[in-house]
């Protein structure tokens, strides 16, 4: 089961100024222990265990609770392999909902926005069921509808390379959405399911905002005209998605940086410039990763430079991805990392409010939005 990115292998003009003018007076970090945080593409695993029959032990939920998460978009289903992808989606989700059976006192699955709050009330981890690739449609659109009544809640239409849907990210045609991707689409609408955009090619992207009749999302990016990486979305599908009512999760990536190390004030640096561009209402994180300190962090390296290896040779892997490379951002992970983050945020001069929107009101006002309180 795929249950983080690696187990695979208002307005722009409301601003504050003090967020982007060097010397601003730098606001106290606020406490945000009460605040609903939503982590929109992430997911729960300890990085120094591989391959772990049951994912969830003892110091993962510990770390995952410490680091005052409230609810994780984590990726379930066929994201590429030898596996049939109906299948092998249909095994994840079933696969999930007995481990939640088996956690009932620290994890509970999200199937609305109420959902969120009450997990977050009730001191729960949420765990919300989603997809990182269409291809387990098959040629039958029908599927969403079973999918939807599994409790899958965000369905993202391509991974990296190309499928029956529409080009991702590194297809070099960036042919667009297919008619059977808009046939999807459509589908995803009447399901109330959230259309992600994440790791789609720019026409793809543009064409699924436009053929939606529901906001969507690009759960987990950064920002080209910050870094000029084909995972990283141009600023008019930021606009379009923005417009169109939808959500943008940064992600603590390689990415963020030209020199694929990127590092906290890269995070801050995405943020700021998609709060421009989108406004303070549409922006939110999705770090791709999960809340699990490394204890080794050569050893780590070993296993990764092994995963770069594979996701090159399946074709799934994007520019930017190295075997010297993190898949997260070395001073901004562990249980801290969100501490952290706002704490940076507070002193870049953004408030509270505006912090808290970013940390997980937004994801929770767009989840509203599509899957109803």
């Amino acid at each position: 089961m795929t249950i983080d990115r690696r187990a695979m292998l208002a307005g722009a003009a409301g601003l504050a100024a003090t967020s982007l003018i060097p010397g601003a007076v730098r606001a106290a970090a606020p406490d945000g222990r009460k605040w609903v945080i939503v982590n929109a593409l992430g997911g729960l695993a300890d990085p120094n265990v591989q391959g772990a029959a049951d994912p969830f032990s003892p110091r993962v939920l510990a770390e995952a609770h410490a680091s005052g998460v409230t609810a994780i978009n984590c990726t379930l289903g066929y994201v590429a392999g030898p596996a049939e992808p109906f299948e092998k989606s249909v095994a994840d989700v079933a696969e999930m909902d007995m481990l939640l059976r088996r956690y009932p006192r620290d994890l509970v699955k999200i199937l609305s926005a109420a959902d969120i709050r009450r997990a977050k009330a009730e001191k729960k981890i949420g765990i919300i069921y989603g997809f990182q690739n269409g291809a387990m449609m098959g040629k039958d659109a029908g599927r969403v509808d079973i999918f939807a009544n599994m409790g899958v809640r965000i369905f993202q239409l391509t991974y990296n390379p190309a499928n029956q849907l529409g080009d991702g990210s590194m297809a070099p045609d960036n042919r667009g959405l297919t008619p059977f991707g808009r046939e999807v689409v459509e589908r995803l609408n009447a399901q109330k399911m959230i259309v992600d955009l994440s790791h789609s090619g720019e026409k793809t992207c543009l064409e699924a905002a436009r053929a939606s009749k529901a906001p969507i999302s690009i759960n987990h990016t950064g920002c080209r005209a910050v870094t000029d990486l084909p995972r990283n979305k141009t600023d008019a599908e930021l606009r379009l998605v923005a417009e169109k009512g939808g959500f943008i999760g940064i992600y603590f990536m390689p990415f963020l940086n030209i020199s694929s190390h990127a590092r906290a004030e890269d995070v801050v640096a995405h943020i700021d410039h998609a709060v421009n561009i989108c406004g303070e209402d549409h922006v939110g994180i999705g770090t791709d990763g999960t809340v699990g300190q490394i204890d080794d962090l050569q050893a780590y390296e070993a296993v990764l430079a092994k995963e770069i290896a594979e996701r090159r040779a399946a074709g799934i892997s994007a520019a930017g991805e190295r075997p010297d490379t993190y898949p997260f951002v070395v001073d901004l992970r562990g249980p801290d990392q969100f501490r952290k983050l706002i704490g940076l945020l507070a002193a870049r001069g953004y408030s509270s409010g505006r912090i808290e929107k970013i940390m997980g009101l937004n994801f929770l006002r767009h989840a509203e939005s599509i899957w109803g309180g």
